[in-house]
Formats: structure tokens, sequence, C-alpha cells
């Protein structure tokens, strides 16, 4: 539902509503508590991550290709003073050069972007060297009642979600962009339904060669 009404004018606050509880500030915390240098974050959304950056991080490069979701974001902005350069677009097309960012940030965003394994390629592209790409994900099950109605239920979550799917397996997506996993946690989230709970939270490093 890119570009509709929905999209536009009902998403991003539900989204605001959806994932700003406290029961998800704990993971978020935990997953972004090294990041350090230059720092990339796709699917920035309404800047629930700000709270959770260390305080060394003072500056980020933002994606979303909402653009109503920065506007919601501009108090947390302001509250936290870490200067956000937006950028309106989605993932699978960066403006940035090679090589550009230490570490790239990613939460409960690749569930939605549309070609997820471009994104992950270009994500790929503008980390340094052995640099890291830092995820906190929902995606597929490891439990096979669960992944049946994950599939079942995917054509709906995408249309309520604005392209969210519940069926993704985050960790081959990230292996399959030449990354590797140094770190990888699945669990589920309490007290969410276990078909959209699911959650894969990670570090991947990009090699020094991809040859």
């Amino acid at each position: 539902m890119s570009g509709s009404f929905y999209s536009k004018f009902v998403f991003p606050y539900l989204c605001e509503l959806t994932m700003s509880g406290k029961s998800l500030s704990g993971f978020r915390q935990d997953a972004l508590q090294e990041i350090n240098g230059e720092v990339l974050e796709i699917g920035f959304g309404t800047g629930l991550n700000l709270p959770h950056f260390p305080e060394t991080v003072q500056k980020i490069d933002a994606v979303d290709v909402n653009p109503r979701m920065h506007r919601l974001a501009r108090k947390r902005i302001d509250k936290y003073g870490i200067e956000v350069t937006n950028y309106v677009l989605s993932g699978e097309h960066l403006p940035m050069d090679d090589a550009s960012y230490d570490y790239v940030v990613c939460t409960f965003t690749l569930c939605s972007i549309p070609d997820v394994s471009q994104a992950l390629l270009e994500i790929n592209r503008v980390l340094k060297p052995r640099g890291n790409f830092v995820f906190l994900e929902h995606g597929l099950s490891d439990v096979t009642k669960v992944q049946a109605w994950q599939h079942r239920l995917n054509p709906l979550q995408k249309k309520i979600g604005d392209g969210c799917h519940l069926n993704r397996k985050i960790d081959d997506l990230v292996l399959g962009a030449s990354f590797e996993i140094t770190s990888l946690k699945r669990f589920h989230l309490p007290s969410v339904p276990k078909f959209i709970g699911h959650c894969y939270q990670g570090i991947a490093a990009k090699p020094l060669s991809s040859d």
C-alpha cells in the first residue's frame, strides 16, 4: 500500500503506537549498546532507537521511505540531541558511497522492504570492511506449527502492516548478502502472539574481501 492514504496518514501512527512499548526497549538497548563511529539506520521510523544509542553516537544518517515517519520523530530527535540526516527512500538503492559506515542498524524493518535481498546487498556495500550490521527483526519461527500460521496469515499482515512479512528467515537473508554472522539470538517476545513475535537479534560483519 505504498503511497496510499493508509501508508501516509494511518500506518505511521499505528507503528508509533505498537512499537514504542516498554517491552521492546530492553531489546533495543541490548542490540545497540556497542554502536559507534559512522552510523546509518535503515528504517528509522519515528526514531524509537534514539534513546538507546550510546552517548558516543552524535550523528546518524537515517533512511525511511515514509516522510511522515520523520515528522513524528522530530520531538524525539530534539530531545536526545543526536544530529539526524534524513533520507526519504527505501533501502534497495542507497545514495551513499561504498565503505562509508562503521555500523548499519536495522530494527523491525527487513520484514517490510520489498526487495530485502537487494537492500542487504546495499547495506553490505556501504559498510566499511569489517564494519557491522546490527539487526533486531521479527520473522519466521523455528516451530513448525507457528510457521504454518505465519504463512497462512502473511497476506493479511502485508495489508495491515504496510508490506510487513511474517515469514522471512532473517539469518538466511543476511548470510545470502555475503555477511558473516558473529552473534545471533532467536527468541519470542513476551506477551506477543507467536506468529508475529519470533525475533532475530544479531550482528553480522562485512568480510575484509567479498571475493
